[in-house]
């Protein structure tokens, strides 16, 4: 048997690993808690290979309780956690995550959770990086529980969570304006109420002021990934200006989606203006063409979105009064031009003045 396995064996737990020379004058006991340390250290290595994810974070939480705890009692510092870094390092030179800064973490992360259940049950399922990500980006408890929960429903990586958190998902998740519970069975009903949401950031579409419908559709379908990113988890792509033919007349919808998750297809209808109530009508006729010819028999009953603008909730409201199809009116915000000052957004360059500058430098 290896020495390194003997040191994760049954040696006796009171073994004292050796560890630096002496160096700024630390608490009396400042030895045996980092003797404490690093026998906890070893004894989850092997864990950790087996169960990585889930034991690091478990590992981290253990490490975190006890340096609250130390700084509570013994008014633990800075330096004393530089000290402990350090040391740490020099004994496990093959691990990451002991830097102050990580070590900082996990006492916030163990002050976050003071109740251990929580974090084998649910937050030891994250990511280490995700979990950080709640404790810098949420102060709320529970909407941290929200997003830990959606990580795990949806498979979120670290970069999406954040992007979810930042854009408010938790504020705009389930307020739509719709009438799904009078025209879908219970079930569909709850789970399209939490699929969409109110307002939706289009955030990537740049600094443009968007008055076309067809532009705003455009910028849409360039930018497909982020904007699917946005819908949210379970829309699949069908095509833009879905041609329609009724009584000699031709019609389009701006863009066609299905929904894996609740079985149909989403027709969605932009208007780079406020709600107007023949919007509504528009909207209704296009998901009975799709439901009439595209649904099959096994699909559930298409769902309308309509995206203006802006609307007035009132407004909204009466407009899907009498409708028996299933249909939620959204407001759409280009995030990026609207943060900016309305006299800085006049006086952006347009593309072509930008061009004619470029074009005077070359001469």
């Amino acid at each position: 048997m290896s020495d390194g396995r003997k040191k994760m064996g049954k040696e006796k737990p009171d073994v004292i690993f050796p560890i630096a020379d002496a160096r700024d004058k630390a608490p009396a006991d400042y030895l045996a808690i980092l003797n404490d340390f690093k026998i906890r250290i070893s004894s989850t290595r092997l864990k950790t290979v087996m169960a990585a994810n889930s034991e690091l974070v478990l590992m981290y939480w253990d490490l975190g309780s006890i340096i609250l705890m130390r700084q509570q009692q013994d008014g633990w510092g800075a330096k004393v956690i530089d000290r402990l870094s350090k040391d740490l390092v020099e004994h496990f030179p093959d691990m990451k995550g002991f830097s102050p800064r990580n070590l900082k973490y996990m006492r916030a992360f163990a002050a976050a959770w003071p109740q251990k259940t929580i974090v084998q049950e649910l937050l030891a399922q994250l990511t280490w990086y995700q979990n950080i990500a709640l404790l810098e980006k949420v102060k709320d408890q529970d909407i941290r529980i929200w997003y830990a929960h959606k990580v795990l429903e949806f498979g979120w990586s670290h970069n999406i969570l954040s992007l979810q958190i930042e854009s408010g998902l938790h504020k705009r998740q389930g307020q739509l304006i719709n009438n799904y519970q009078s025209t879908l069975p219970p079930q569909q009903s709850d789970m399209a109420h939490q699929i969409f949401k109110d307002p939706y950031l289009f955030d990537f579409l740049g600094t443009a002021d968007i008055r076309r419908e067809r532009d705003l559709e455009l910028g849409l379908v360039n930018h497909i990934q982020k904007f699917l990113l946005e819908l949210g988890e379970g829309f699949a792509f069908v095509g833009r200006q879905v041609h329609l033919e009724l009584g000699g007349h031709d019609f389009y919808i701006d863009l066609l989606f299905y929904h894996l998750k609740l079985r149909c297809y989403v027709v969605i209808e932009l208007k780079a203006d406020s709600l107007d109530p023949g919007d509504i009508g528009q909207l209704n006729m296009y998901m009975s063409v799709v439901d009439d010819i595209l649904r099959h028999e096994t699909d559930q009953q298409t769902i309308g979105l309509l995206l203006v603008k802006q609307k007035n909730r009132v407004m909204a409201e009466y407009c899907l009064k009498g409708y028996n199809k299933p249909i939620g009116i959204a407001e759409w915000e280009n995030v990026v031009a609207k943060s900016l000052p309305s006299d800085l957004q006049s006086s952006l360059p347009s593309v072509a003045e930008i061009e004619a500058e470029l074009n005077k430098m070359d001469n």
